[in-house]
């Protein structure tokens, strides 16, 4: 079959190396794509949160049979409802269930109505009243933008400065756009986190294997939030404990609750959760494959990734059997001088030699005069496996010095945070 992947991130191109995969698949067309994924799929440009001019693209192409939609935008703008309702099939949650991560607010009063485990939190629209709240409340506190802002719309305040200029920023200033017009106020939780994404139909659920991501920007967890600057998986103090209570009192409670309120979510579910003296709570609930997390994630899906899309669309994941290889991988992230704020784009990349077994995952890269340049922010995902995170983190090192491009980043501590902490 043919197969549209809309997106154009590390993220896509790790779900496009899976489906290539795919003895179902045929040919793969992706929307915009980037450099990485034009080695393997027909790169098509239409602006993909223009959800009319994507439906009308693909009618006009007539032989698409499956359009897979990653990204958080298109998803909250109701691309999927868009194709679906042109006769296409597509994977990923309809508009009407992408608000679990189009919207923090939203988020948060389903789970304090139906009892799923998260941090206290208050919700505001009016400024001055946010202000007087966080002048008087408990100190660390977590601001978080109602909307989507590319995973960089929370921050954490350790005083009374920060969370007042944080809220000034968000509700004053709009450094988030429309997403800081309303904001949650939460209080802040300590423990480890971790990424638990899982399959949907709506009906049955079948976890992924877990990882962990690094947002801030310098080592040592320090530095500016990200989209993510590297991740690696399995989560080393995640067992079958943890499995079992994530399961019964987080992810099946979220998906029957979003059945409830008539919003059934089919596709990739994302619990960010952390690991408290109380037991698990969510910290964020994205409607979608995360990035970097997809990129170890899926190089260690044993089963085919198209027979699990198609499953979830037509409601019989029951029937499919999710199987994981053994081992460990994990993502550094490459990124351009300055990201997350001010960066410049156009710098050609090099490539050393890197070993056969190394996996790239192309973000931020673009070809231009027959060379690959930088484009974005985050520009390159450099992916190993091992049989432990160890192995495969000294893989990854030792080929991400082998390229190069002006202003290059990265950090040195990804795959070491968590190692302390006893398996139960």
């Amino acid at each position: 079959m043919n197969v549209l992947v809309i997106g154009n991130g590390g993220r896509e191109h790790a779900v496009i190396q899976a489906l290539a995969r795919s003895p179902k698949v045929d040919k793969i067309y992706a929307m915009k794509g980037n450099a990485g994924i034009a080695e393997l799929a027909e790169l098509v440009n239409v602006d993909y949160c223009d959800v009319k001019a994507v439906g009308e693209w693909v009618d006009q192409k007539g032989d698409i049979d499956f359009t897979v939609v990653t990204p958080d935008d298109p998803l909250a703008l109701g691309l999927v409802d868009e194709l679906e309702s042109r006769g296409h099939r597509a994977f990923g949650p309809r508009k009407n269930a992408a608000i679990i991560e189009a919207s923090k607010a939203f988020s948060k009063e389903l789970m304090k109505k139906y009892n799923i485990p998260t941090a206290k939190y208050e919700t505001f629209t009016d400024y001055e009243k946010a202000l007087q709240y966080v002048e008087n409340c408990d100190l660390p506190v977590v601001l978080k933008a109602d909307g989507l802002a590319l995973g960089k719309g929370v921050l954490i305040c350790k005083t009374r400065d920060e969370a007042v200029g944080g809220l000034k920023e968000m509700m004053l200033e709009a450094k988030f756009g429309s997403a800081g017009t309303t904001v949650v106020v939460e209080e802040f939780l300590e423990g480890p986190e971790v990424s638990c994404l899982a399959f949907t139909d709506g009906k049955t659920i079948k976890p992924m294997i877990t990882s962990c991501d690094h947002k801030r920007a310098k080592d040592n967890d320090e530095g500016l939030n990200t989209g993510g600057m590297g991740t690696f998986s399995p989560a080393p103090f995640f067992g079958e404990n943890s499995a079992k209570e994530v399961m019964e009192k987080i992810m099946q409670p979220t998906v029957s609750a979003m059945n409830a309120e008539g919003r059934m979510f089919k596709g990739v579910l994302y619990f960010g959760l952390m690991k408290t003296k109380d037991g698990y709570k969510v910290i964020e609930y994205n409607a979608r494959f995360g990035d970097p997390e997809t990129q170890v994630i899926l190089p260690m899906l044993k089963t085919d990734l198209m027979e699990i899309f198609e499953a979830i669309v037509d409601e019989r994941l029951g029937e499919v059997n999710v199987e994981w290889e053994d081992g460990a991988c994990v993502c550094l992230v490459l990124a351009s001088g300055g990201y997350p704020e001010n960066y410049e784009k156009g710098k050609e990349i090099t490539f050393g030699n890197l070993d056969q077994d190394i996996i790239l995952c192309h973000a931020g890269t673009a070809i231009k005069e027959g060379k690959i340049v930088t484009s974005g922010g985050r520009v390159l995902g450099v992916c190993a496996k091992g049989k432990d995170i160890e192995e495969a983190r000294k893989k990854v090192y030792a080929n991400a010095e082998k390229i190069s491009f002006d202003g290059m980043y990265y950090r040195k501590d990804i795959g070491i945070k968590y190692r302390e902490i006893v398996k139960e």
